[in-house]
């Protein structure tokens, strides 16, 4: 079932004013539609991830707290991405094949275009050394793995929250 709704100042200008309703009803989905209808920005974020399982999930959990997703499967590609689209967030994974997410943050941080995006590390990996090593490398933050599905999209955006408040990003831009 497909709802088409156009709220006065719910969604940026020019944008399609609809949302898919499974047939699901529960508390969970009320709440994810009135998250969705309130958010006046998209924030567009990139995740970084090889596993397609987890990319589906982030983007369905990062679309309901207002973040408009950019999906890459490789250190390459998000690469691209990161430069073509300038999000204002990337969420990359620590562990891939051919390019891991530390030579991927190293890239980003060493070019001009992608220098200043905030980069919030996906890992299982809970060493200190290792987080160090990340923090070294230029990495915003962390989020560790496994995560909570149902947990995920709002630890995301208080993330966020957190990183706009401690630079003051927010209202710089």
């Amino acid at each position: 079932m497909v709802l088409n709704w156009a709220p006065e100042n719910g969604f940026p200008k020019g944008r399609a004013n609809r949302i898919r309703l499974n047939c699901r009803i529960g508390r969970e989905l009320h709440r994810s539609i009135e998250r969705v209808y309130t958010v006046s920005k998209w924030i567009p974020v990139l995740v970084v991830d090889d596993d397609e399982v987890v990319r589906m999930a982030l983007k369905y959990k990062l679309k309901l707290y207002g973040f408009k997703v950019y999906l890459a499967e490789d250190g390459p590609i998000a690469l691209k991405l990161a430069r073509q689209k300038r999000p204002k967030l990337i969420l990359l994974d620590w562990m891939m094949p051919d390019m891991d997410g530390l030579e991927v943050l190293s890239e980003l941080k060493h070019d001009r275009r992608t220098e200043h995006i905030p980069v919030f590390m996906l890992t299982g990996r809970g060493v200190i050394a290792d987080l160090d090593q990340a923090f070294d490398v230029g990495v915003d933050d962390y989020i560790k793995k496994p995560f909570n599905l149902m947990e995920l999209g709002r630890i995301v955006k208080d993330k966020w929250e957190q990183y706009i408040k401690r630079t003051k990003v927010g209202k710089a831009r």
